[in-house]
């Protein structure tokens, strides 16, 4: 019976060394794909960065009154190149390939896929073009949809203040006559 609780004990002090380094080298081979996680978001994070970089000129062309263009990389989970509200270059699935897309109230769509940067550039370029006539569009409707108020003078608003005064004062001065009557 003694040699059963000692081979019951030489189990349990072997099973949490035998869980332990297997959790060390859980923990080990963790840290080894988190750094590979984090060298992927990094690379992705500097492909976008060239991307932006690229598209320089064509944000430097767009009119300083046009406020519809937000550009800017986000690191998140998954890093982007937002160009607008809805619409942001992503890395594909391979990490190479640029994918520009755009959410809309369907769905997000594809606009252009390419490993070339000139290419999405292309495509950004066409995407700011057709943005910003849409923005003519809107503000063109907008002006139309104002009616035209003409401006006169308004003489008849002083006129309506002087006849209330001459009015009021006789009225005054009727009562103040009633009163000096009626006490005589």
């Amino acid at each position: 019976m003694a040699e059963a609780q000692n081979s019951g004990s030489e189990a349990r002090d072997m099973r949490p060394t035998r869980l332990r380094d297997a959790l060390r080298q859980a923990r080990i081979e963790a840290a080894d794909r988190t750094g590979v996680v984090v060298e992927l978001r990094d690379a992705e994070v500097a492909r976008l960065e060239i991307l932006n970089e690229a598209l320089d000129p064509l944000f430097a062309e767009v009119p300083g009154q046009v406020d519809l263009f937000d550009r800017g990389v986000s690191q998140g989970e998954t890093p982007r190149l937002w160009i607008d509200v809805v619409a942001h270059v992503v890395m594909g699935r391979d990490k190479r390939i640029y994918r520009f897309v755009q959410d809309t109230r369907y769905g997000r769509i594809v606009i252009a896929e390419s490993h070339d940067v000139p290419v999405i550039v292309d495509a950004v370029t066409g995407y700011v073009a057709r943005r910003m006539i849409e923005r003519e569009h809107a503000m063109v409707a907008m002006q139309a949809a104002e009616p035209v108020v003409e401006t006169k003078p308004r003489r008849r608003g002083f006129g309506a203040f002087v006849l209330g005064f001459v009015l009021g004062a006789v009225g005054l001065f009727g009562l103040a006559l009633y009163a000096a009557l009626r006490g005589l």
